[in-house]
């Protein structure tokens, strides 16, 4: 009586099955695909840090600047034009120092171009406290 059956023995399979690597592959370019472009962050902006400030914003030197849906800009209900908008923040960063904080309220129809100008003009002028005024979305 023989020890060990006739079948034959276990035999190796000389073939991977690579579908399921092959699943993975296109998962992970999917996913790098979609994520990719989130990662893009060209704006040069001060960001806060996780510490309390030493001291708050004075809102005497808050100064707000509004653009309306015709690009009509107002420093302080002032109605002023780019030009003279940058000869007074300048005129107001001499006076005011570094304290100097600016707020933009854009109309949200407004183009992002004439805010992007606005911005630029806060760039030159060396103000490095800006913030832009939104509304929440009503979801």
């Amino acid at each position: 009586m023989p020890r060990f059956s006739k079948r034959e023995g276990l035999h190796t399979l000389s073939e991977i099955n690579v579908t399921p690597m092959l699943d993975l592959c296109f998962v992970l370019l999917v996913i790098f695909m979609i994520t990719t472009p989130l990662l893009e962050n060209n704006a040069d902006l001060a960001l806060p840090t996780g510490a309390g400030s030493d001291k708050p914003v004075d809102p005497e030197k808050v100064r707000t600047v509004s653009i309306d849906r015709n690009s009509a800009i107002q420093l302080d209900g002032n109605p002023v034009d780019l030009a003279e908008l940058r000869t007074r923040l300048d005129t107001l960063r001499a006076q005011q120092g570094a304290d100097l904080a600016v707020v933009i309220r854009p109309h949200k129809e407004l183009t992002v171009q004439k805010l992007v100008g606005v911005m630029d003009i806060l760039r030159a002028t060396h103000i490095a406290k800006v913030g832009v005024i939104t509304e929440a979305d009503g979801r």
